[in-house]
């Protein structure tokens, strides 16, 4: 039987796959159509593949009405079937994702992020080495259409240039890549768009948290999960300090 590891980085680029030819089959339809084409089919695929092989397991997954039994689970996968829905639809965009982890007796244990345009898989099973710093200006990966206030205000108080991305998959992985030194977000998420990114990120030795450096806590009964702050550990009291400066007004 696969480990929990190696099954989160196989069914997330399955369903990766299934996109890709859905988004082919698709060339040229309304965005609409593809988004919800690709929500289902991806969703479809996860949901199969997670039955056959982890059938006892509960799942919380954007796509699929809760059932709050999970509560009660001591396993539970948190998928995201199409995280970047927006950037999906655009001819050409690479920004977006899959998302499949494992909380387990009140902790995320396993989870994989597939970049399908870009043909990587990244996950907990074989994490990626951390690359070492570069010089220059923090580089500081923000929502593409919805960066707060608060977050371009810590930018601007720390220096750093922003780059705007689409999912947050895509943005998280850009930390664990080497690409930029953070991701910071304000102003509303759900658990299945951190759930795997934070456990990649935290597999390869990032720092991992809500922006007022609490933890992540997942499988609540509200999934609502607004703010988090994936960086390099060096970084993490220096931005988890900025946020609180701004936060305060001071």
């Amino acid at each position: 039987m696969s480990s929990d590891h190696e099954l989160a980085a196989q069914i997330a680029t399955e369903a990766g796959q299934a996109l890709l030819g859905i988004r082919a089959r698709h060339a040229g339809a309304d965005p609409a159509v593809l988004k919800k084409a690709g929500d289902e089919g991806a969703q479809e695929v996860i949901a199969a593949a997670l039955h056959l092989a982890r059938p006892e397991d509960s799942v919380l997954s954007e796509e699929a009405a809760d059932d709050l039994a999970r509560l009660q689970a001591t396993r539970v996968w948190i998928i995201d079937p199409l995280d970047g829905t927006r950037e999906y639809s655009e001819e050409g965009r690479t920004d977006w994702a899959v998302h499949v982890a494992l909380w387990e007796s009140g902790r995320l244990v396993a989870g994989a992020v597939a970049l399908p345009a870009l043909g990587v898989t990244l996950g907990t099973g074989s994490p990626p080495v951390l690359p070492v710093a570069s010089d220059g200006p923090l580089q500081l990966i923000v929502s593409r259409t919805r960066a707060s206030a608060l977050v371009l205000a810590v930018a601007d108080r720390l220096g750093a240039v922003t780059v705007p991305m689409g999912s947050a998959g895509a943005k998280a992985m850009s930390v664990v890549r080497g690409e930029s030194e953070a991701y910071l977000h304000t102003g509303g998420q759900y658990e299945w768009d951190s759930a795997a990114p934070v456990a990649v990120a935290a597999a390869a030795g990032l720092h991992t948290s809500r922006v007022d450096g609490s933890p992540l806590m997942y499988n609540n009964e509200d999934p609502y999960l607004p703010d988090l702050l994936i960086c390099r550990p060096e970084l993490a009291d220096r931005l988890l300090e900025a946020v609180a400066a701004e936060a305060a007004g001071s």
